[in-house]
């Protein structure tokens, strides 16, 4: 059963050992990740590591139930620029608030910007 929504900041976090990684360990099981989120994480992989095969070996300690960017979550992730303006959030903060809503779950990040956002969603900050 699907409980929540991992930004890519929730899943650096947990994949970097850094803080909030034993509450992204305790989810990571019921979880989903956009694709578009998915991508942001290996991007920053592959910039640390130099790598997409070294990135790749990261990814494999955990088992992620990825979700393809559709053009239903397009339109709603372009539809949230509105509302999250003044928090500047990315295109994957917005992929990642749109498939909440879908799903009708919270979304987990380590971006503070996001408890201030006037949002049909809940975000839960790992730290």
């Amino acid at each position: 059963m699907t409980n929540v929504v991992l930004d890519s900041s929730a899943l650096l976090a947990y994949l970097n050992g850094e803080p909030g990684a034993e509450m992204v360990a305790g989810i990571i099981a019921d979880s989903l990740i956009s694709s578009v989120n998915l991508a942001e994480t290996i991007t920053k992989l592959v910039e640390r590591s130099g790598s997409l095969e070294a990135a790749r070996a990261v990814l494999d300690v955990v088992e992620l139930d990825v979700r393809d960017f559709d053009r239903a979550l397009a339109e709603r992730t372009g539809e949230l620029v509105t509302r999250t303006r003044r928090s500047g959030l990315s295109l994957g903060d917005r992929a990642c608030l749109a498939l909440a809503a879908r799903e009708g779950v919270p979304a987990i990040t380590a971006d503070r910007s996001w408890a201030a956002l006037e949002n049909d969603v809940q975000v839960r900050l790992i730290r």
